[in-house]
């Protein structure tokens, strides 16, 4: 039996014998959350899973037959265009048959995680993170005046944790 825990999180996947009872392949929907989308897919191609290209939820956007249709919405190809989280997705099955479905989560809804527990699981998630805090940041300078903002770390830093906490971003 193997347990995986993800870096930072407080959940745990066990895979191997014997851990249910449940049929082989019986288990379809199973989510595993990350917070790059197309770094995990290539990842798990590497590694040699067979995993379906990324797409997202064009809700109402009919592109094709049934095949491309996900939770009554279409499935449309590549990354959610507008960026939003909870709306990318990659698939594949395990070697029992289960079916899986990688997230892209980049903001959690509020309440989703403790504001204590702001974590990151590598440095491209926290440069992705200071990036969307950089571009808030410029529009929040913006709106004042354009003037050089000398606070900028405190600015950045409660911007960081009230988004992974899903809470009120600053503005």
């Amino acid at each position: 039996m193997l347990q995986f825990t993800p870096p930072g999180s407080a959940c745990s996947v066990i895979f191997g014998k014997n851990v249910t009872s449940a049929t082989p392949g019986s288990s379809q929907g199973l989510y595993l959350i990350v917070s790059d989308i197309v770094a995990a897919r290539e990842k798990l191609r590497a590694d040699g899973i067979d995993i379906s290209e990324v797409f997202h939820d064009a809700a109402g956007v009919y592109v094709g037959d049934d095949e491309h249709y996900l939770f009554g919405s279409r499935r449309a190809s590549g990354r959610d265009p507008d960026g939003r989280s909870y709306r990318s997705f990659a698939s594949f099955r395990d070697p029992d048959g289960n079916g899986w479905l990688l997230q892209e989560i980049t903001i959690r809804q509020s309440g989703r995680i403790e504001a204590a527990a702001t974590t990151f699981n590598s440095a491209s998630e926290l440069a992705a993170t200071l990036r969307r805090a950089g571009a808030a940041h410029g529009e929040h300078e913006k709106r004042t005046g354009g003037e050089y903002d000398v606070n900028w770390p405190d600015w950045y830093a409660e911007y960081i944790v009230q988004e992974q906490a899903g809470g009120v971003l600053p503005s």
